[in-house]
């Protein structure tokens, strides 16, 4: 299916204001998208996402800090979109949260208010 995108949102505030390196931050987001793909292996989108290995598109967006990921999170869970918020544990910390594959048409302007995540 063409036109699949994965949304990956890293909070900013773990490297600006926690200093997690960015091998850290990596983590989160493959924990995160991994987490996601498995919770919503069966599903259509997911597996047509799957079946073009090299060709998948992601866009990694960084978001201000743990209330607004929630708050996204929230949203995300009104409209119906299916995701994955990743905690790290054991400190309970919210770090990120990817959405299963969806056609951008669907769900790229719930997060245009997003910028580009920077190294």
């Amino acid at each position: 299916m063409a036109g699949l995108v994965q949304y990956v949102i890293i909070r900013g505030d773990l490297k600006s204001v926690l200093q997690w390196q960015l091998g850290a931050l990596m983590a989160q987001a493959c924990h995160a998208s991994t987490a996601v793909t498995h919770l919503f292996y069966h599903d259509p989108n997911t597996q047509a996402y799957l079946a073009d290995l090299d060709n998948m598109h992601k866009v990694v967006l960084e978001i201000a800090d743990e209330p607004a990921i929630r708050a996204l999170a929230e949203k995300l869970v009104e409209k119906k979109i299916d995701h994955k918020l990743w905690t790290e544990q054991p400190e309970n910390i919210p770090t990120c949260l990817v959405t299963k594959p969806y056609p951008k048409a669907e769900v790229q302007s719930l997060f245009r208010h997003l910028k580009l995540c920077k190294g």
